[in-house]
């Protein structure tokens, strides 16, 4: 599967974001599908994800309460909603897939996006 992530940009704290992951090929729903983002000089970490069918999400608790993951498998498509930004927020944000249940470490996921960079101003 092949994914691009959009939708990253310059916003206000306290404003919203809404990113996009657009994954190609008939397979889509049978992936588990996470956000992980990436700031500068810091290790890629864990932000949400969700399984095949949208009935298990898991959201990192820095940003639980905040951020939401979607999907929409008719448009396969990934979306995560952030809300109340805050500039510890800023990173290049990427998405992945992975067959299996829902994890947050990185290693088991297996296909990645380019990444959409997201800066939050103070």
């Amino acid at each position: 599967v092949q994914l691009q992530a959009f939708g990253g940009g310059l916003v206000q704290a306290g404003g919203s974001l809404r990113l996009s992951c657009a994954a190609s090929g008939r397979t889509f729903s049978s992936y588990t599908m996470g956000w992980f983002r990436q700031a500068p000089g810091k290790e890629r970490e864990f932000v949400a994800a969700i399984n095949w069918s949208g009935g298990s999400t898991y959201v990192a608790d820095s940003v639980k309460g905040r951020f939401t993951i979607s999907r929409d498998n008719a448009k396969n498509t990934v979306y995560l909603q952030m809300n109340s930004l805050k500039p510890e927020d800023t990173a290049v944000y990427y998405c992945a897939a992975r067959r299996g249940p829902v994890v947050v470490s990185i290693i088991w996921y297996d296909y990645w996006g380019q990444g959409t960079l997201v800066t939050v101003s103070s």
